[in-house]
């Protein structure tokens, strides 16, 4: 109880919760057609790869926006660029609610949708930059745990879409938009931990490698994590021949275990370290995706996602632990990167899946190809952490307070770079 009354004390709660409910609500937005896919599948008479697609479109164009709302929030401040996104996000809904009607559309819309998931970096950043070093993971875990507005979606969307039908949905998560974007304009305070800095160097993480291994990793932490959320309705309805709503319920089990998870992957990382917390996630995920390609039943099937899910979701807390340890002056800029990349594993994941079970007539050959992907990023990351704990963080990717982690590598406005 003491260190929590600590962790509040030392940064700006507020701001925290406002990043929390931003992310939260936009990630709901995000995934909403996902959410809805059974409704838009049977309404369009749509084939497996079609619904892979669909439900994909919103994924890939969250994950190009993301990079450039980072850039953009570290010239017009995070608070700032966060109100900006959700009154974005308010008219793109608007449009859904009048003028979706073909699967064409739909498509579209998908697009606009996107929009919603340029939020990661910035909520995150926004929720974190009033905290030490030292409660870094926490406060990001706590802000990432956000993505349980997965779990709203899919609690949610289905029981609306039944009642009202689903184009009217738009229009409801128009007005419950308004929520956190009056929380974060009347609540939140624009952290201090920020330095102005060219476009050239803000694009710099771009070119290091350590970004692309953190791409990589967050490929199937998040990607998995997304591509999952947004394809489970689909699945469980075409799978299991449960109804809509009932698609809907089973995927907020799953969902909303990783987002819970998220903080204890924050919390876990702080103490034991991120690399340290990944490595076992990863192993747990890894065993959860070997388990499902046995084709399980509808109960073991969703105790496997459940598990999966909490694996996946503390590897996101895990991860984010350690972005800012090795880009403390650009964070969100980093941030935005990562997830940027890592989404795009969400996005094929639901591709990769459709096709599966369009041409061989069972999911079972995309389950192992993202196995096997994650075996791969597992070994790579445990490669690259031998020089990442002789650098910028400590044993098994604890913080550390010292600024120069060795005589090799110094701190500077990008994060961590060589010297002679």
């Amino acid at each position: 109880m003491s260190n929590y009354k600590d962790f509040m004390k030392s940064g700006h709660p507020p701001t925290l919760w406002a990043a929390f409910l931003y992310f939260d609500f936009s990630f709901a937005i995000w995934v909403l057609n996902g959410s809805m896919g059974p409704f838009i599948s049977q309404a369009f008479h749509l084939s497996p790869a079609q619904i892979g697609f669909m439900v994909s479109v919103p994924t890939l164009a969250g994950a190009c926006m993301r990079f450039p709302l980072g850039v953009l929030a570290q010239y017009i401040g995070r608070k700032n660029a966060a109100t900006f996104e959700m009154s974005a996000i308010v008219v793109a809904l608007l449009y859904g609610y009048f003028f979706v009607h073909t699967y064409h559309d739909v498509l579209a819309m998908g697009v606009l949708l996107g929009i919603a998931g340029a939020s990661f970096g910035v909520a995150l950043s926004l929720g974190s930059g009033w905290f030490p070093k030292k409660y870094k993971g926490l406060a990001m875990g706590i802000a990432g745990a956000g993505n349980s507005g997965t779990a709203l979606a899919a609690l949610l969307a289905p029981r609306l879409a039944m009642h009202v039908g689903w184009q009217h949905v738009y229009g409801f998560a128009a007005l419950m938009m308004l929520l956190p974007l009056g929380v974060m304009v009347l609540f939140a305070k624009e952290p201090p931990d920020i330095e102005h800095q060219s476009l050239r160097e803000h694009l710099s993480c771009l070119f290091e490698a350590d970004g692309w291994y953190f791409n990589l990793i967050y490929v199937i932490t998040f990607g998995g994590f997304l591509g999952l959320a947004t394809f489970l309705p689909s699945f469980y309805f075409s799978q299991f021949h449960v109804s809509k709503v009932e698609a809907g319920s089973l995927t907020v089990l799953a969902t909303l275990t990783g987002s819970l998870t998220r903080v204890l992957g924050g919390w876990f990382a702080d103490r034991i370290g991120g690399i340290t917390t990944l490595s076992v996630v990863f192993l747990i995920a890894i065993a959860a995706l070997f388990g499902l390609m046995a084709t399980p039943s509808l109960v073991t099937t969703t105790l496997l996602f459940m598990l999966c899910f909490a694996a996946l979701g503390a590897g996101n807390g895990a991860t984010f632990q350690l972005v800012p340890l090795r880009w403390p002056l650009t964070t969100a800029v980093a941030g935005g990167m990562i997830g940027e990349i890592g989404a795009l594993g969400g996005g094929i994941l639901p591709n990769v899946l459709g096709l599966s079970k369009q041409h061989t007539g069972s999911y079972q050959a995309g389950w192992i190809c993202y196995a096997a992907l994650a075996v791969v990023i597992l070994i790579m990351m445990r490669i690259v952490a031998r020089s990442w704990t002789r650098t910028w963080v400590g044993a098994g990717g604890r913080a550390i307070a010292s600024s120069i982690q060795s005589p090799e590598y110094a701190i500077g406005d990008e994060g961590y770079f060589a010297v002679d």
